[in-house]
């Protein structure tokens, strides 16, 4: 006697796929006890199961190919090493920094801002 029925070979692979998935969820309600439930439970026990699976999907389709991306990225830095000059150079990204940052500065005056915010709140008053 055989333990499993033999298969039809002349199944589309949207049927294999369709057993294969009804045999996945056989298992996990044996394995969890699922098929003990009440259909209330059940029907939240399969909703959660469906939105984890769907978040990770989504965040997997989402951040993997960025993910791998920085990996290459790390591995490339690693193996050839770092520009110490050019476009990408270090020197370069501390100065445009200091630029900004002077910048940044020059553009806040904080006497006349204190000036102004005062005069507006005396007039609101």
């Amino acid at each position: 006697m055989e333990y499993r029925t033999k298969e039809p070979e002349n199944q589309s692979v949207l049927q294999r796929f369709g057993r294969w998935l009804a045999l996945k969820q056989y298992q996990i309600e044996v394995t969890f006890g699922v098929y003990m439930f009440t259909p209330t439970e059940k029907f939240i026990f399969w909703s959660v199961v469906f939105l984890l699976s769907a978040m990770g999907s989504i965040a997997t389709i989402l951040y993997l190919p960025q993910h791998i991306l920085f990996i290459i990225n790390r591995a490339w830095f690693y193996v050839n090493g770092g520009e110490s000059s050019g476009v990408f150079g270090s020197s370069n990204v501390v100065a445009a920094a200091k630029n900004a940052l002077s910048l940044s500065l020059e553009s806040v005056d904080p006497t006349n801002d204190l000036a102004s915010a005062a005069t507006e709140t005396l007039r609101e008053l």
